[in-house]
């Protein structure tokens, strides 16, 4: 995320057994929808007075647990290429008083092919009202990979992961992994996650996620939560990311900076598809996207 006028149009993924139910907020200028982020902040505070504070470590097999839910990330997102689902992304900026001071809304639809790609069909995406921030091809990155999946498998070997203690989270008891990329790449396009995981201890499965994109050179990106629900009753995929946080820049500017991702209706999808541009067609998605600009 760099400072600026956002100019970047092309941004940019069930019945559980155990579900992580959380229902977070989404602050719109007008009351009516601003009512909605108020049963999310009362739950984040719920969890935040009955979650318990992590433990020491525990006389637990922690490496045998890391191979677990390690492997098991690498199974789910083989399992995601069958898979269907929309997402449904707002990011805001927030003034002094609290209002919205600007608006970035994205809907679509994702189809995945059995070599991982993708392709999504844009339904919803008016313009950006953005103007305290530019969306950057890093946070573009971000947004499909390290916030919802955290962990990409490809480099799983490349982080270090160090047992924190347990903890209950909604009706979960899970252990808890601090991340972090054994070497921070110099380019800021290499994109790593940073921060901690939590490992359900029955299904040895990340069932949540909290930390950032790194590295982040002159650009700002925000500390991240996503929750994962359980679908088809075996895989924890993303079922919401929210990040409320504020920017602050090598040169001193702060952005205080809003985003809530909703990821829903997931469907079990496998076929062959054309990869192409989203949407097509559509004057407005078809602009170039400018170069990135520094704070």
């Amino acid at each position: 995320m760099v400072k600026g006028i956002f100019a970047d149009k092309t941004v940019f993924r069930t019945l559980p057994r155990r579900p992580l139910l959380i229902a977070l907020p989404l602050l719109i200028c007008n009351l009516v929808v601003a009512e909605a982020w108020q049963p999310v902040a009362a739950r984040i505070q719920q969890d935040k007075v009955h979650s318990q504070t992590p433990s020491a470590p525990a006389s637990v097999d922690v490496d045998r647990i890391i191979r677990a839910f390690t492997a098991k990330e690498t199974e789910f997102r083989r399992a995601l290429a069958e898979y269907a689902f929309e997402r449904d992304a707002t990011i805001q900026t927030i003034g002094m008083g609290g209002q919205v001071t600007g608006e970035y809304h994205r809907k679509s639809q994702f189809v995945f092919d059995d070599r991982d790609e993708r392709f999504e069909k844009i339904t919803y995406f008016p313009m950006p009202t953005l103007t305290e921030l530019r969306v950057t091809n890093e946070d573009i990155d971000d947004l499909g990979g390290v916030q919802p999946f955290a962990l990409e498998a490809a480099k799983l070997d490349q982080y270090n992961f160090t047992y924190s203690g347990q903890e209950r989270v909604d009706e979960l008891d899970t252990y808890i992994f601090d991340v972090a990329p054994k070497v921070l790449p110099r380019k800021v396009s290499e994109r790593f996650f940073q921060g901690r995981v939590w490992v359900d201890q029955q299904d040895l499965q990340i069932v949540k996620v909290r930390g950032k994109g790194v590295p982040e050179g002159d650009q700002r990106f925000p500390v991240f939560e996503t929750y994962r629900q359980q679908i088809d009753g075996r895989y924890w995929f993303p079922t919401y990311t929210y990040a409320d946080d504020v920017l602050n820049f090598p040169k001193g500017q702060s952005v205080h900076f809003r985003m809530l991702v909703r990821y829903s209706d997931f469907r079990r999808f496998r076929s062959k598809v054309k990869i192409t541009e989203a949407n097509e067609g559509d004057e407005h998605e078809k602009q170039p996207t400018p170069e990135r600009q520094r704070p």
